[in-house]
């Protein structure tokens, strides 16, 4: 063997090194595929702008990450459907009436400030769809907190607050919504937070393909479970209220269940949910804002790297006398 093929023989790709026939294009579709029930639902309540509103926001995540790309002479990515997830994410976290030049806003900072600037793909360090929203708020609260009346409803209004607005604002328990109608998505809110039932659907389809563990969404479910039988001293109707209330399912199963930005090992992801959970809680039950999924996951990214770190030397049974 002369030299040269002797040095190509040492070359290693980048980890995971696993031989399989899934790839980034795939799991992206699959992800696609199981946020079309809650889509259909939002459809359902809210009315065709669902689908301008998702539309747009696929589309502008694809274009700016094509253009990108072109500017900075890089090979295209825009056939791994990242963006197309993205931006569908993006829309599911605003109101269906949401402005479409403050959503492609969005899109922007998701796509080329918090994906492309730190090297696309793989090396951001936050989820750029929730900090994507996290910004549209800061920047936009009115039209942010602004939610249109369901077709459903009998409400004689054009908007309406949320289930945890009416919670935060000091409405009785029989003021509230009826767990059934939260469950099943006969309220106000975004195309993430109306239909409990139809986002639960798809969180089981990505664990059943394998797409996602089941260990985030099971310890941050279970955590916000927890803490609310707790705090309304085992009122299980107030447990069922927060678990099926504000982006909790889309939150658990389709954003904090993202590749990049969450611990790698069981024992970290498990950390990782229940730290969303507990995050998720305290906001709700002691915050001046009524919804904390957002917030929560952002910032148990940016402790991803430490949960890494810890659960790596676990793993491996760290020297003990390290200084």
């Amino acid at each position: 063997m002369d030299n040269q093929k002797f040095h190509d023989n040492l070359i290693v790709s980048t980890s995971p090194h696993i031989v399989s026939d899934e790839d980034t294009t795939k799991l992206m579709g699959t992800v696609v595929l199981a946020l079309l029930p809650a889509f259909a639902a939002s459809i359902y309540v809210f009315g065709p702008r669902v689908i301008l509103l998702t539309l747009t926001c696929a589309i502008a995540s694809v274009v700016f990450e094509w253009l990108y790309n072109v500017i900075t002479h890089k090979p295209q990515t825009i056939g791994d459907l990242s963006a197309v997830v993205t931006g569908v994410l993006i829309a599911f976290n605003v109101p269906s009436n949401f402005p479409l030049w403050m959503a492609v806003l969005g899109c922007f900072v998701a796509i080329v400030v918090v994906k492309q600037l730190y090297g696309g793909i793989g090396r951001n360090f936050v989820n750029p769809a929730i900090t994507a929203r996290i910004f549209l708020f800061i920047s936009f609260a009115s039209a942010m907190t602004t939610w249109p009346t369901p077709r459903t409803s009998d409400i004689d209004a054009v908007t309406s607050p949320t289930p945890l607005a009416l919670l935060a604002g000091g409405a009785s328990k029989s003021e509230l919504p009826s767990n059934m109608d939260m469950f099943l998505g006969f309220i106000g809110g975004s195309a993430g937070e109306v239909s409990a039932l139809a986002l639960l659907i798809g969180g089981i389809f990505l664990i059943w393909k394998k797409v996602i563990s089941a260990h985030i969404p099971a310890a941050y479910l279970g955590t916000v479970a927890v803490i609310a039988a707790i705090y309304y001293k085992g009122d299980f109707s107030m447990v069922i209220f927060h678990l099926c209330a504000g982006g909790l399912m889309l939150g658990a199963f389709f954003m904090a269940t993202d590749y990049v930005t969450t611990p790698k090992l069981p024992k970290g992801k498990i950390l990782f949910g229940i730290g969303c959970g507990v995050i998720t809680m305290a906001i709700r039950l002691w915050g001046n804002y009524p919804e904390g999924v957002s917030f929560s996951i952002l910032l148990m990214n940016i402790c991803t790297p430490l949960i890494n770190r810890w659960t790596y030397k676990s793993y491996v049974g760290g020297a003990k006398n390290e200084k």
